[in-house]
């Protein structure tokens, strides 16, 4: 949607436009929310740029990808959820020490709330142990500006550069007005293959350059126009710090305060620390206001005299958890709570999420409860996706959900601690995704675990994004792992086959060695999309 002055973009569009002005070369990905909608809004676009945009099988293998590009001169932009850096760290640590070649932004999506997500981490800590810039974008003109920023900085200084996104603002719309777009570099290979062998002795050199760099990029950041300090009234009781989106939390709010305060922000990292102290000097209390960890907070009582205050998430001042509020952020303020109507004690049901109406995997999940009611005891280990809500109920099916492919291997585990049967549940995005390696574990033990693979042909959570590898292909990826072939099997998922597939669980579950179920029917959200596109044409 265009306006007068520029085009209506939620915060992750915002980055993928930067990236495209920014005269990125290639784009990869893996799908997870709140990142996703970054590489939507490239494929769709990526013939017509004449660019490269790909959901990868998983984050590293996106982040290796990337670096390809780099190494070939290209920019490259890389996207994920902050969980998923998890998976990337090592080639993300790494490339801070090879010789990049052009550009390289990975946008790191963290989920403040977790509203779709199993833990709150913050990136900022991973880009500052990494050694590596970060930019924190304030609203959605920041995140188009800092990301084509980022490229720049990565070729400036040789490094990797974060963008680090947070859930409201990447799930937000707002009027960004564009530049004008860069042409892409062209493809020259590096001439320095030394500076991408990590073996010890060269890494030693080249992290002893990556600690020459330092000096330099805290110089960058002392001055970058992301960081300045705005100075208030002298009888204000206090400085407040930000960084990102918690600008506009205060901005809001402190529009009501008696007084101007003091106001330092921060869209820069590694944080400046010279202007830290530049901006207590007047010996005011400090109150930091971040999204995420209390990361500056406690920076600043590093960098400050022992006797200061530093106020924030740690202090007790904002919740330890959870997103900034309007709510949160007056209170810390010392401003009154906004009038409000008290809620209704009046009491509501509970209305936990669902498997949608159909939905193949509640009939596995029946078969699995039946399947295990002739054990008087079990675990079934499960995953990451839809199939996730069977720890619910009506189902109550499944005991854990960790990280990506843990399921695997925890059942491997379970299993090896003597616990019969075990069953791990994972979908097949899932399994490619980190259910393969840990599946080899378990066949080159011999382990006596049933793995159970729901395969709806598709990444459903994150909204229907292709899968890596067709259903078509599981079998014979799993018959080249190791699997028996008569202890592997691909039925469909229906309820009239519900006690057939529970029968044969009973059966496998009693097998001393691994097997594998591929239970097969496509989801029924992206058997509606086939249908409204059926109709289209």
């Amino acid at each position: 949607m265009k306006s007068a002055r520029g085009i209506m973009l939620l915060g992750d569009e915002a980055v993928a436009l930067g990236a495209l002005h920014a005269g990125v070369s290639a784009a990869y990905a893996y799908p997870g929310t709140p990142s996703t909608e970054i590489l939507e809004y490239l494929i769709p676009r990526a013939e017509a740029e004449g660019i490269t945009a790909h959901w990868c099988a998983n984050e590293k293998t996106a982040y290796e990808q990337a670096l390809g590009v780099a190494m070939m001169g290209r920019r490259a932009l890389v996207a994920m959820k902050h969980v998923g850096l998890n998976v990337a760290m090592d080639p993300f640590v790494n490339s801070a020490l090879v010789g990049l070649g052009a550009g390289l932004v990975v946008a790191v999506a963290d989920d403040p709330g977790m509203h779709s997500s199993q833990n709150e981490q913050d990136s900022r800590l991973l880009a500052d142990f990494a050694r590596v810039p970060c930019l924190e974008p304030a609203d959605q003109q920041q995140a188009y500006d800092m990301t084509r920023e980022a490229f720049d900085l990565s070729e400036r200084f040789g490094l990797p550069v974060m963008v680090r996104l947070v859930t409201r603002l990447c799930h937000s719309r707002a009027v960004v007005t564009p530049g004008p777009a860069r042409a892409q570099n062209p493809l020259a290979k590096t001439e320095a293959p030394q500076d991408w062998i990590l073996l010890p002795g060269n890494a030693r050199r080249l992290w002893r350059r990556l600690l020459d760099r330092l000096p330099e990029v805290r110089e960058w950041a002392e001055s970058s126009s992301h960081n300045g300090f705005t100075p208030g009234d002298e009888e204000a009781p206090f400085t407040v710090v930000t960084s990102g989106i918690a600008r506009h939390y205060v901005s809001a709010e402190a529009a009501e305060a008696k007084v101007r305060l003091p106001h330092l922000h921060l869209g820069a990292y590694p944080p400046p620390e010279e202007l830290l102290a530049a901006a207590a000097a007047d010996g005011r209390p400090l109150l930091v206001v971040e999204e995420g960890y209390p990361y500056l907070e406690r920076i600043l009582r590093g960098v400050l005299p022992s006797a200061r205050e530093v106020r924030g998430r740690e202090s007790g001042a904002l919740p330890l958890d959870g997103e900034l509020t309007p709510d949160t952020v007056r209170a810390a303020l010392g401003l009154p709570a906004r009038p409000h109507l008290a809620p209704s004690d009046l009491p509501l049901p509970g209305r936990p999420p669902q498997l949608c109406r159909g939905c193949p995997h509640a009939d596995s999940f029946e078969a699995v409860r039946e399947a295990l009611a002739g054990f008087s005891e079990w675990v079934v280990t499960s995953d990451i996706g839809c199939y996730t809500l069977g720890a619910l109920p009506p189902h109550s099916a499944i005991e854990s959900c960790v990280c990506m492919g843990a399921s695997v291997g925890m059942a491997k585990g379970a299993a090896d601690a003597g616990l019969r049967p075990a069953l791990a549940v994972i979908g097949d995005s899932t399994f490619l995704h980190s259910g393969v390696t840990p599946l080899m574990d378990a066949v080159a033990a011999g382990t006596p675990m049933t793995l159970l693979i729901l395969d709806n042909g598709t990444v459903a959570m994150t909204g229907l994004q292709p899968t890596v590898l067709p259903g078509s292909r599981l079998e014979p990826l799993l018959l080249g792992l190791g699997v028996e072939s008569e202890h592997l099997h691909v039925v469909e998922a229906a309820p009239r086959q519900s006690a057939e597939l529970a029968a044969l669980l009973r059966r496998e579950l009693d097998h001393p060695g691994p097997s594998v179920i591929v239970v097969a029917r496509e989801c029924v959200e992206l058997a509606k999309v086939g249908r409204r596109k059926a109709k289209a044409t």
